[in-house]
């Protein structure tokens, strides 16, 4: 099962993003929250919206849960 991290840092928009830790957008990110192994971004995004209230999906890593 694929690992997620939640972007600490809030993208311009206001929402922290999800990503799978192999996602090349993720190995930017300076300061993360880990999120554990999930089967898919939903459980993911779940889990990331127990740290936070506005959360998105990655548009290239978990396209299924981008939203905007």
């Amino acid at each position: 099962m694929p690992r997620y991290l939640v972007n600490d840092t809030a993208q311009e928009t206001g929402e922290h993003e999800v990503h799978d830790v192999t996602c090349s957008w993720a190995k930017l990110i300076k300061k993360s929250t880990s999120l554990g192994t999930h089967a898919s971004c939903r459980g993911a995004v779940e889990e990331a919206r127990k740290h936070y209230r506005n959360v998105d999906g990655c548009a290239h890593c978990s396209p299924a849960c981008h939203t905007r």
